[in-house]
């Protein structure tokens, strides 16, 4: 299937993305790669289809280099995303049909860039969001650029989240994922003055780094509790109550106590496994 056509490229595309050939270059990579793809369709020899489909490959690989380099320095090594954007243009040589009329890189391109995509998607997280918000983010960046080129300057969150149709906090919390890819130097410059830096907030206690850690991964967890189960981890484990104290505070025994923060934990800890 064609990609929609705010993904397609025109034919001056390739020297946007930093092809080096001239305009006669272009048009011969043209012409040949489309004599290619129609000899390999009309074939039917399937050896000699993927030959033919081999040198479609190997006349646009410097296309290929040219998108993946549009994501370089985000996280990922360069021989990886040149590895995505081959494995792609493999794909697109292999999935184009000639009889649709229209310029291969025009499909190849934004096949090349969606492949590339995912491999950041899958390999280029430095702290993982769940899956539905690492594929919104990318969505999101997507209809930025797109509503920016539309309204004339940065769209505001309420103008992404209608344009997706989602909700407004799936957009933000996608934004803030964004800088996932590749963490935050912990020699970054902080305060008025700059002369602190980020490592020096952390603690040098193993203990409290680990407590950190717990109470980071255990946030998403306890938010899906019911109001109650909240209200009791929150007495017993921050206000340091006993059963007793919670059960007066609650309504409930000691014993139905007991069994709600039995219950509760094994809960968490099910879904940190």
């Amino acid at each position: 299937m064609v990609t929609p056509v705010s993904a397609r490229v025109s034919d001056d595309e390739p020297q946007a993305l930093g092809a080096t050939a001239g305009p006669t270059a272009r048009d011969d990579r043209k012409i040949t790669t489309a004599r290619l793809l129609t000899q390999a369709a009309q074939t039917a020899d399937r050896c000699e289809r993927r030959r033919l489909q081999d040198e479609v490959v190997v006349l646009n690989m410097g296309i290929a280099r040219a998108v993946a380099a549009r994501y370089r320095g985000k996280g990922i090594a360069d021989e990886d995303l040149t590895q995505a954007a081959y494995i792609a243009l493999l794909k697109a040589a292999r999935g184009f049909d000639p009889t649709i009329g229209r310029d291969f890189l025009s499909y190849a391109v934004p096949t090349i860039s969606g492949e590339v995509k995912r491999q950041f998607r899958d390999f280029g997280w430095m702290v993982r969001p769940p899956r539905p918000i690492q594929k919104l983010q990318s969505e999101v960046s997507a209809a930025m650029s797109e509503l920016t080129q539309t309204l004339g300057h940065s769209p505001r969150v309420t103008d992404v989240a209608a344009y997706l149709e989602v909700p407004q906090e799936d957009v933000i919390e996608a934004l803030s994922a964004d800088g996932c890819f590749t963490p935050t130097s912990l020699d970054s410059p902080i305060g008025d003055d700059g002369t602190g830096t980020l490592g020096e907030l952390l603690a040098d206690d193993d203990r409290e780094m680990d407590a950190a850690e717990a109470r980071v991964m255990l946030a998403p967890a306890v938010r899906e509790l019911c109001e109650r189960d909240q209200r009791v981890l929150y007495l017993r484990f921050f206000k340091q109550q006993t059963q007793a104290q919670i059960a007066d505070d609650i309504g409930v025994t000691q014993m139905q106590v007991c069994r709600i923060l039995a219950r509760v934990l094994a809960q968490l800890r099910g879904q940190l496994d």
